[in-house]
């Protein structure tokens, strides 16, 4: 029985120095496989990076690695500071070098027409013929009043809402040249797709009155006063001075 324990011992002796001098000769073969080559420390990617993780958050999920210049990929993420205030624009992968292509900044993500809505708010759309929608002259950007007419009342629901996007509007005219539309022509047809960037309760709001009741937009740029808005009725609405 002492034998046989002496002979695990020294079996698992000889493994591990085994071990120990292949990790020697493997790290001695690379530094043999580096003498005389130029070499460079490049940031690689160490775990699974998601799209849209920002660049502060790097730290724990890349390493440093020597490799030959010749072996490094331009464009290269020098330090992670170079990253801040960026986010990844696709899935990263282990192995990869971190490349500054692969990132840019929120604000350039954007899709071409369309302005993020407010920190924290949803995005709702709503489709209205465009007299419904300023004649179809709404562009992202844009604030409105959201007007709702439910069972013989109108009011104003909210105001200064920010338009994020419009699908179906005439397309803008440069400066300088002008258009049918743009001169007091025809009016768009087709309806429009108007994505508004609400708070969630407001969205709901908005939700329920395009299901039961009737939606236009105002155009309420700064400097208009929603304050003196009532709610308008069969009763009161030849009883008021609306000029």
């Amino acid at each position: 029985m002492r034998r046989r324990l002496l002979a695990a011992l020294a079996a698992l002796l000889l493994a591990a120095t085994g071990a120990v001098v292949l990790l020697a000769y493997v790290r001695g073969a690379d530094a043999r496989a580096l003498a005389g080559v130029e070499t460079v420390d490049v940031l690689v990617v160490d775990q699974p990076v998601a799209e849209g993780t920002p660049g502060e958050d790097l730290a724990g999920l890349v390493r440093t690695e020597r490799l030959p210049v010749k072996a490094v990929v331009p464009g290269g993420v020098p330090d992670l500071d170079a990253l801040a205030g960026q986010v990844a624009t696709s899935d990263l992968q282990p192995g990869e070098q971190l490349l500054a292509a692969r990132f840019a900044a929120p604000a350039d993500l954007t899709v071409p027409g369309t302005v993020a809505p407010p920190d924290g708010a949803s995005e709702v759309s709503i489709l209205l013929e465009p007299q419904r929608a300023v004649g179809g002259r709404l562009a992202a950007g844009d604030t409105v009043g959201v007007h709702v007419s439910l069972e013989g009342r109108t009011h104003v629901l909210l105001s200064r809402v920010l338009v994020t996007q419009v699908q179906g509007a005439p397309s803008p005219v440069p400066d300088g040249q002008t258009t049918d539309t743009a001169a007091g022509g025809a009016a768009p047809s087709a309806s429009l797709m108007v994505t508004l960037g609400l708070r969630p309760e407001a969205a709901e709001a908005v939700v329920f009155a395009m299901e039961h009741g009737t939606v236009w937009l105002s155009l309420e740029p700064e400097g208009v006063d929603p304050t003196g808005t009532e709610i308008v009725t069969p009763e009161n609405v030849y009883e008021k001075d609306w000029s």
